[in-house]
């Protein structure tokens, strides 16, 4: 994932690489005021995840702090049809949080270890 921050309007993007399913996109997330912040995915040929972007518009700041299993954002990937592992509501959350001012826009990454993989 490659991070941009906009911080003259409170803007986060994230590019997204989400691994063997090869549907990339960039989640974006523009502030709208101090409660909450606008989303737009985009650039994704996956149907999945085009369903996500039209039910995701705004997440608020309760939002960031829900369980999962409450989490609307999880909630419109679930019914969206995404995969459960798929990176992307992640990286929304990400993103929203940035935006707020809530957390630095900081690379995150995982990776398989081949060495590791035997144990």
């Amino acid at each position: 994932m490659e991070h941009q921050v906009n911080q003259s309007n409170h803007k986060a993007c994230i590019s997204v690489d989400p691994g063997i399913c090869g549907f990339s996109c960039t989640v974006c997330a523009r502030w709208v005021n101090k409660r909450s912040v606008a989303i737009d995915i985009s650039e994704s040929e996956c149907k999945q995840i085009g369903k996500l972007a039209e039910r995701l518009e705004t997440i608020g700041l309760k939002e960031l702090f829900m369980p999962l299993t409450h989490n609307p954002v999880y909630k419109a990937a679930q019914a969206s049809g995404c995969h459960a592992s798929c990176v992307i509501p992640a990286a929304v959350l990400k993103a929203a949080e940035v935006a707020m001012g809530m957390a630095l826009a900081r690379p995150v990454q995982f990776s398989f270890d081949g060495d590791k993989e035997n144990v």
